[in-house]
């Protein structure tokens, strides 16, 4: 390493947010991009160490120590080559991955680990400002065709890898625009949709169609899909939300979390305007949000924006510690409380909170009835066991509830069930070690195959797919394996 005791003269530098005040009347970035200069010195911090546990909390395999060091000495372009090899999205992942590299970096277990997340967005970054990246369409094409289903991280990474083999690659979203839950699910304070735009007019300079505006298996039968192409990968997502079918559930007012984004974010880019009855906005209202995990916390973000009169979180389970525990020893990626930029913007979070029944008046949602749980006993295998605490049963006022309870599966109507193909246990898409469902040349990543998970995780899953598809179809590849 350049500065082999850089980490004993540096502490690590915390991400900087626009002021409170500022960032809740717009839906822009709330972070503030950080000097290069300061990247560079924290870039030193990254220990010279026998064995860099990073990588093994690292999806896509990020040659971080590299780039860190190549980072540190102002080797920009050298840096950016490393980075782009293994990650097709980084100025995403930059923005939206939890990292779980840091959880794993070799520092951190006696002190503060690498900035790694944001020193792979300063090298991104400073790539796309010098104009350092450029469109390479692939100087040949194997005649091959591949249809992508699904534009979101998953589908993009596997179609840019397949366009750099050389195949003709189609992407077809449902959307009226490409990029899937980072256009329609991500809020802009966290994803601007600039920055999605930019790599996407790169991806289409180098040759990638995409078809929006059609959801396959309805508008473009499965059947055509398979004459037409020879070889496909589902990355549709997992779509299905999960319902809390409670007690006056049918009352107006109760919505779920991915209706909520999507919808915010199709009028805040004036994509399309919502009649009043179909209109979800928290404006002077009392908002309820029941799910404690990210897509709760944008759900609170977009509250606050939207100019709520107050808003709460509840979970289900209790909270989490605020560091490691022995369940969670490094370098495993820990269950420990998360504290977002929503968060701090306001509203109240509570945990083992169950929700019993909804109360309201006149068909509209006006309250939650809720209880305390407990959590503490176990069963013979040693499993928690929820218990209601008697006594506790308390009501929330809330005249908006967004339900942020996770996803159970991809959507199976149409595509799924015309293409007949085999499911796991838990209503993914089901594949071999090779990512080939049960239907000959129709493989599947991401999130329809593996289930909700990080954006990091779909990358991976993309790239992997890619892979065996270029195998599938030239009996080789050259693509790298990760």
């Amino acid at each position: 390493m350049g500065d082999p005791h850089g980490f004993l003269k540096i502490k690590r530098k915390k991400t900087e947010y626009r002021p409170v005040c500022e960032r809740i009347l717009d839906f822009q970035d709330v972070t503030i991009l950080r000097p290069e200069e300061i990247s560079k010195t924290q870039a030193s911090r990254c220990m010279d160490c026998g064995t860099p546990f990073c990588h093994y909390g690292c999806p896509v395999g990020n040659y971080i120590p590299e780039w860190n060091d190549l980072l540190y000495k102002g080797q920009w372009e050298k840096a950016f080559d490393l980075l782009q090899a293994t990650n097709n999205l980084p100025e995403i992942t930059g923005r939206l991955c939890p990292a779980p590299c840091e959880y794993s970096c070799v520092l951190g277990i006696n002190d503060d680990p690498v900035t790694i997340r944001e020193n792979e967005l300063s090298i991104i970054e400073h790539a796309f400002q010098t104009n350092y990246i450029k469109a390479n369409p692939p100087k040949q094409r194997t005649g091959k065709k591949v249809a992508i289903i699904g534009s979101g991280p998953a589908g993009l990474a596997c179609a840019d890898q397949l366009n750099k083999a050389g195949h003709y690659v189609t992407v077809f979203e449902k959307f009226n625009k490409p990029g899937g839950i980072l256009r329609y699910g991500v809020p802009d304070f966290k994803l601007e949709k600039w920055i999605l735009d930019r790599r996407l007019t790169l991806l289409k300079e180098e040759g990638i169609e995409f078809k929006t505006g059609i959801n396959v298996g309805v508008d473009y039968p499965a059947k055509k899909l398979l004459k037409d192409f020879d070889a496909i990968c589902l990355t549709g997502g997992s779509r299905v939300p999960r319902d809390l079918k409670i007690e006056g559930r049918e009352l107006n007012g109760i919505h779920f979390a991915m209706d909520y984004l999507i919808q915010s974010n199709m009028r805040i880019s004036g994509e399309r305007s919502f009649s009043a009855e179909e209109l979800i906005d928290a404006k002077n209202k009392k908002v309820l949000v029941i799910g404690g995990g990210d897509t709760g916390s944008d759900c609170v973000g977009v509250a606050h924006r939207q100019g709520a009169n107050c808003v709460v979180q509840i979970e289900l389970l209790p909270q989490p510690p605020a560091g490691r525990t022995e369940q969670y020893p490094w370098p495993k990626y820990p269950m420990i409380l998360k504290t977002t930029s929503s968060h701090e913007e306001g509203g109240k979070r509570y945990w083992s909170i169950l929700t019993k029944r909804f109360n309201g008046e006149n068909g509209k949602v006006k309250s939650v009835t809720c209880i305390r749980v407990d959590f503490s006993e176990r069963d013979a295998k040693g499993n928690p066991v929820m218990k209601e605490i008697p006594g506790t049963q308390f009501l929330i006022e809330a005249d908006l509830i967004i339900l942020a309870l996770g996803f159970l599966h991809p959507e199976h109507k149409w595509l799924i069930e015309d293409l007949n193909l085999e499911l796991d246990e838990r209503g993914n898409v089901k594949t071999d070690s090779n990512y080939k469902t049960s239907m000959d040349k129709v493989f599947c990543a991401g999130d329809m195959h593996r289930g909700q998970s990080l954006v990091v995780w779909a990358i991976s899953e993309g790239r992997k797919a890619a892979y065996n598809i270029d195998k599938f179809l030239m009996g080789k590849s050259e693509l790298p394996v990760i």
